[in-house]
């Protein structure tokens, strides 16, 4: 089996440290046992080292690309499209009744990281299309529904959301994409939209474009923008097709995820543009958020998940390089001696510790969002509440650790080829370039910690970070009945201590009606929250796995669970006092960075 990800951490993480066996007890998932879960698992590893990783490095060296107003994608990818709708891969959480395979979110993010760290080109596609034909079935008609979904989760027909425009960027309060409502109560839509993510390809005979646009008359802002179907091809009565006025105008050549086209489209040239409204009008963004969370927590993933690949990648090579030797207690060097493997090193081991440390906690906060997301949607109704802020406050961190991280990580990686890394014929330049879009996709690390600082913390007047800091010192309690932890569990409690000291400087500048100053340093505030919240993970993990050297009790041997332990005290030595620095930045009255008199400084 190919080696780019570890199905054994991936177990640890839904069987020990996030309790799958806790999800499927509900009445929903009557039908899964953790057995059949595992055999899943194993049948999407199968599948990826078979149909996916073999073409990974190939769809970079030939990317898809624009002729003609058509995009050309790797021919494998009509293949993975349709094997993933006739084996269910693309409906894995839709409800039978959508034709899915009712599986928690949780089940199916697990499975796209063994997808995402095969081959990064890929699951975009699918994964848009998934999302796009849940908005259907969340919002939608029965005639709707019945129009379009059948043939997405079948993978004949693709999916994207188009919510950008060029005058727009991430401002979506100024989209002018309009909509005109016709005769029979379908809409004319006309205007442009860029960077529309698998937006055109040859993989599926149609591709149903999810809109974002504003009705003629609606009111300005996002309280006026609506949600629209828009099919690349109408479906005429007998089952055939034509045109729907939706022109591939251009792609845009990329750093990396070369595979994974992007595309500027423009709806209605020649007037004659169709969209069908979805759900309500002017409801259009707080529909497409369902869709936008799915895709951040992605993303994160994809992230994670292209970092760990990477690991991997670098892991390899170090086991097999030799180079020097190794110092010895005198200060010296035998060079009579064979040269040792650079995993020897001491510094080469920091950095396969780091990517390790980035990337195994990266996958257990992800983990932990999805818990939640399908917490939120089962049991009481007051669980399901609290799961929902739990869910929301982690979302824009699940997001944007794993892609900043993930560019550290990967960094280190290719360091540790030394010269070859930066060479085409090794593996880790390619990863270095493809997760460079990470902290940009679904809202850039600056849009998700504004959301984070100004929106999740005071949610409910701060009520989901008072759940998250409960479920914390719980684990810091269990934590500190192991003699061996407990400094871990006090150097966590005073790094929450560092998080809480930053919300008691910022806090009354937003009170005052400061909000652009309390703002300003939101990016400083999400690397010191989200460095916290993987120590968390970090010593969940550890103290499970401390439980299991202690009792004897686990599903892995020693040798596992111990390096669990030790990799929670490299994070705890070498990555959590970055908060300091960053509590250091917070507290400074200076504000630097807010457009006043001395903006001219910047020329």
């Amino acid at each position: 089996m190919a080696n780019y990800m570890s199905m054994d951490h991936l177990r640890f993480l839904m069987h020990e440290v996030h309790h799958l066996g806790e999800i499927i007890s509900y009445d929903k998932f009557q039908d899964l046992d953790i057995d059949s879960i595992d055999m899943l698992l194993e049948a999407a590893k199968s599948w990826a080292d078979q149909e996916w990783y073999p073409y990974f490095r190939e769809m970079d060296e030939k990317p898809a690309y624009f002729k003609e107003n058509k995009v050309f994608s790797h021919p494998q990818l009509k293949k993975i499209f349709k094997d993933a709708g006739d084996n269910g891969w693309i409906g894995m959480y839709f409800d039978y009744k959508h034709g899915g395979m009712q599986l928690p979110y949780f089940v199916a993010l697990g499975v796209n990281h063994i997808f995402e760290s095969a081959n990064n080109h890929i699951t975009g596609y699918l994964g848009l299309t998934a999302g796009s034909a849940d908005l259907i079935t969340t919002f939608g008609n029965q005639t709707l529904i019945d129009e379009y979904v059948p043939k997405m989760l079948a993978g004949t027909w693709g999916g994207t959301m188009c919510l950008t425009e060029p005058q727009a960027g991430s401002s979506l309060s100024d989209v002018k994409t309009a909509a005109t409502l016709q005769s029979d109560g379908s809409y004319k839509i006309s205007g442009q939209k860029i960077f529309i993510s698998g937006g055109d390809h040859e993989a599926t005979e149609n591709i149903i474009h999810l809109t974002l646009a504003r009705i003629d008359g609606a009111p300005k802002g996002t309280k006026g923008i609506s949600l629209f179907v828009v099919p690349k091809f109408r479906i005429k009565e007998d089952g055939s097709f034509e045109h729907n006025d939706v022109i591939t105008a251009g792609d845009f050549q990329k750093l990396g995820q070369r595979g994974y086209s992007t595309v500027h489209l423009s709806f209605g040239e020649k007037d004659d543009c169709q969209g069908f409204l979805l759900g309500e009008a002017n409801m259009g963004l707080k529909y497409m958020f369902q869709m936008m969370n799915g895709a951040r927590l992605e993303v994160g993933m994809s992230a994670a998940s292209t970092a760990t690949a990477a690991y991997y990648a670098s892991l390899q090579y170090a086991k097999e390089r030799p180079q020097g030797r190794r110092i010895e207690d005198n200060g010296r060097k035998n060079i009579s001696e064979e040269q040792t493997l650079i995993i020897n090193h001491a510094d080469v081991r920091r950095m396969l510790f780091l990517q390790k440390a980035i990337v195994e906690g990266s996958l257990s906060l992800l983990m932990e969002a999805a818990y939640y997301q399908d917490k939120s949607k089962q049991g009481p109704e007051e669980e399901r509440k609290d799961n929902h802020l739990l869910m929301e406050l982690l979302m824009p961190i699940a997001k944007t650790y794993p892609s900043e991280r993930g560019k550290v990580a990967i960094d280190n990686g290719l360091q540790v080829l030394g010269g070859y890394g930066f060479c085409m014929d090794f593996v880790l330049q390619q990863y270095y370039r493809d997760v460079r879009i990470m902290s940009i996709y679904e809202g850039t690390t600056g849009i998700q910690s504004i959301d984070l600082l100004g929106r999740k913390i005071p949610m409910e007047n701060g009520k989901g970070l008072m759940l998250l800091m409960e479920q914390i010192q719980k684990v810091v309690s269990e934590a500190g009945t192991y003699d061996e932890l407990t400094p871990y569990a006090t150097q966590l409690t005073k790094s929450l201590g560092m998080v809480q000291k930053a919300l008691t400087k910022l806090t009354p500048i937003a009170l005052e009606g400061d909000h652009e100053r309390y703002l300003s340093d939101a990016t400083i505030f999400m690397d010191m929250a989200s460095n916290v919240l993987v120590a968390y993970q970090w010593l969940k993990m550890a103290t499970i796995a401390k439980q299991a050297l202690v009792t004897g009790q686990g599903l892995f041997d020693a040798h596992f669970y111990e390096s669990k332990v030790h990799t929670m005290k490299f994070y705890f030595k070498y990555e959590l006092p970055r908060v300091s620095s960053c509590l250091e930045t917070l507290l400074m009255d200076d504000s630097l960075t807010i457009v006043n008199e001395q903006s001219e400084l910047l020329v």
